[in-house]
């Protein structure tokens, strides 16, 4: 199966389960007279109101690319998670509104054997409907079956809440109901605001994990022409659609003839093992002289007294301008860096009077 049709069958599957809770929940809860048993029911209903909310997201993601969205609507799933995380929301207020008006009435419950074995049922059809969309969130990167599969997770764990409720009530005579459903609501609110923070951090533009931006290096790196990768940027259109650019350092003395294949054979050994279309620049590197071997020792040497200065790339001398250029990648805990990279550059001047140097200030992404 294609990952659309894996998370639409999947989503699918959930709809199935959570009706049969909602219809099973439902009668058992109004036969009861249980407000957590009832609030169960309407927090399934949400359940199934998002794997529709997934399938639809993901038809739409699927689109293909149009003159107005050349990049495709990956980013759609990234808004269907953020749905999914409102609805959830939703649910918790609810839930802890309807707890509270409970307590006030003075409402009880009455449970009896049947209450426990379909409450009970629940939990288990619960469990397995959280690993299952756990597990496929994993396999299709889906952010929306992820906040399902948590949410199910969390339903199991409260439900749970309820049985212990019916228990205590059943041989204490001590009705814990709406204090168990002002639980559940947090309990799912807190669920709601983790699905919603992720959700958000995608839409906003979340750096690429690590381990991915090395393995794209290293990658890039395995071609004996280049020296070096550095200025990684990886734009993401969607769990499965990234695009993005690097800058290989090669010697100064290779041609465009021989330049041209190798950014190509780069791009698309990257594209083929990661899925990401990839734009190679160009840093040529001439630290063969020996002049220019003596300035860029100087340069390291000054850049290694700044703690928050991670490495330098991109070095290049022009001797008939006089001009040394080269970029620094700056800790994320630089206050200043514009003030760093004037320390530098006046520093340098220094011992360098006879050149301009022009620094460029890189974020790292790797870090």
């Amino acid at each position: 199966m294609t990952r659309e049709q894996t998370i639409i069958r999947t989503s699918i599957v959930g709809i199935l389960a959570n009706i049969l809770l909602v219809v099973g929940k439902a009668i058992v809860g109004i036969i009861a007279g249980s407000i957590s048993i009832i609030l169960d029911a309407v927090n399934n209903l949400t359940d199934a109101l998002s794997s529709v909310i997934t399938i639809i997201g993901t038809k739409l993601a699927n689109k293909k690319p149009d003159k107005k969205h050349p990049f495709g609507h990956g980013r759609i799933e990234y808004v269907t998670a953020l749905i999914i995380a409102i609805i959830i929301l939703i649910a918790g207020g609810t839930a802890i509104y309807e707890s509270i008006l409970s307590l006030i009435g003075g409402k009880t419950a009455n449970y009896d054997n049947t209450t426990l074995i379909i409450v009970s049922a629940a939990i288990l059809v619960k469990v397995v409907i959280g690993w299952f969309f756990t597990k496929m969130a994993k396999k299709t990167n889906s952010d929306a079956l992820k906040g399902s599969g948590i949410d199910a997770l969390f339903d199991a764990l409260l439900s749970l809440a309820t049985l212990v409720g019916a228990l205590v009530a059943m041989y204490t005579n001590v009705f814990i109901e709406g204090y168990l459903g002002i639980v559940i609501g947090l309990f799912i609110i807190k669920s709601g605001v983790g699905v919603l923070q992720g959700a958000v951090s995608n839409i906003v533009g979340e750096r690429s994990s690590k381990e991915t931006a090395l393995a794209i290096k290293e990658t890039v790196n395995s071609f004996p022409e280049v020296k070096g990768s550095y200025d990684l940027i990886l734009n993401n259109y969607g769990p499965t659609r990234a695009i993005g650019s690097i800058h290989i350092e090669v010697d100064d003395n290779l041609t465009a003839k021989e330049i041209h294949p190798l950014s190509r054979k780069i791009a698309t050994a990257v594209y083929l093992k990661y899925g990401v279309i990839l734009t190679v620049g160009i840093y040529a590197s001439n630290s063969s002289n020996p002049t220019i071997q003596a300035i860029k020792k100087d340069v390291h040497n000054l850049l290694n007294e700044f703690k928050n200065i991670i490495q330098i790339h991109g070095f290049y001398v022009d001797e008939e301008l006089k001009n040394v250029s080269f970029d620094i990648v700056i800790d994320f805990d630089e206050e200043n860096p514009e003030g760093l990279v004037k320390e530098v550059i006046d520093k340098l001047k220094k011992l360098h009077p006879e050149y301009e140097f022009s620094v460029v200030i890189d974020k790292d992404i790797t870090d």
